[in-house]
């Protein structure tokens, strides 16, 4: 006679429900759900713009106390270090200080580009960063040589007890992943950039922190200078391992990057952005039900090039919802290569005072 418990577990593993298999493709109809849900064909405009001789990027918005907090990046001819900003409303931005500043004589001394971490993930729901062990965390692109993206990048990783200050962030000692490591994936063996981390409550890849990155590799010269986004996991945000043997997002060719994921019901929309696989440089989107097999979208890009402020660049997304309005945050290069910060909605929001 079975006892109590082995009956439960026959009857759990009978029941297709709890055990289905989620499927690896998300159906045309669910991505073009996705697209008419996150598209936002009104550009408001610059929202920042760099002092001369600089240039912003890849911003980072995140909600703390009813204020709008940003971080994102200035590189000055040397490097990249990180700021953080506040807003009222979304749409007029203070700089506040520095978060994450140069230094000498570490793997990190010159470029230091960070990403907030661990962001709320839910569609329009609390836009605001989780805390872990006390602390909220932050990922970055690290490095010691001078100049835009110089030298030998890796990834590192910071925390703080205060993010809508702006105070320096504590680093970790050394990169927590680089494209010296004897694991390294054959797309990732040259340089890796920016990185976001998530916080997955249904352990789909087996661990609670997923971190989702762009890499080029230095092998397969046919391969060379290509981006592509990958995995790696961790179990407590210091120690990270890769996931898997291939890039999780490859488009072939140019720049696939900068993903920042949020959750739409059970679907996981990753945003990245793209160059040289479409004319000029842009931001798309793909749909997963598991973080680990993803579905392009084929469509129409989210943001391209057509405003005398982005007619170079329009890219490296940052796409929130708040009080039924989508805001996509993106980086916008003119002509003439001045470099700052744009904001693009899903209706009508005004029109932006700034200008290059």
């Amino acid at each position: 006679m079975m006892k109590p418990y082995a009956l439960l577990l026959a009857a759990l593993l009978s029941c297709p429900v709890l055990f289905a298999q989620k499927p690896d493709r998300v159906p045309p109809e669910v991505m073009r759900q996705t697209y008419e849900e996150v598209k936002t064909p009104y550009k408001y405009g610059l929202i920042m713009i760099p002092e001369p001789g600089k240039m912003i990027d890849s911003p980072s918005i995140f909600r703390d106390n009813g204020k709008w907090f940003m971080t994102y990046i200035v590189f000055d001819g040397k490097g990249y270090e990180s700021w953080l900003a506040e807003s009222a409303d979304l749409l007029h931005w203070k700089t506040i200080g520095r978060i994450i500043s140069f230094t000498d004589g570490t793997w990190d001394a010159t470029q230091k580009a960070g990403y907030i971490a661990l962001q709320d993930t839910e569609w329009g729901g609390r836009n605001a960063p989780e805390p872990f062990e006390g602390y909220y965390w932050m990922s970055y692109i690290g490095g010691s040589a001078t100049g835009y993206e110089a030298g030998k990048l890796g990834i590192g990783i910071a925390r703080t007890k205060t993010p809508a200050e702006a105070r320096e962030w504590e680093r970790l000692r050394g990169p927590v992943l680089s494209a010296e490591d004897t694991d390294a994936r054959w797309f990732e063996t040259d340089v890796l950039y920016k990185s976001t981390i998530i916080r997955d409550p249904d352990l789909n890849t087996g661990h609670p922190f997923v971190m989702f990155y762009n890499a080029k590799s230095k092998l397969r010269p046919n391969n060379r200078g290509i981006e592509r986004i990958g995995m790696a996991v961790s179990n407590d945000m210091r120690h990270w391992k890769r996931f898997g043997d291939q890039p999780v997002i490859d488009n072939g060719a140019g720049i696939t990057g900068d993903a920042q994921i949020v959750r739409i019901g059970d679907l996981w929309v990753m945003f990245y952005f793209g160059e040289g696989w479409r004319p000029g440089a842009f931001d798309q989107f793909a749909c997963s039900y598991d973080l680990k097999n993803w579905t392009r979208w084929e469509g129409e890009n989210l943001i391209s090039p057509s405003e005398s402020f982005d007619n170079q660049y329009a890219h490296k997304p940052m796409v929130l919802k708040y009080d039924g309005v989508v805001y996509h945050f993106y980086n916008a290069v003119d002509k003439q290569g001045n470099r700052g910060l744009a904001l693009a909605t899903s209706q009508p929001v005004g029109k932006s005072e700034l200008s290059y």
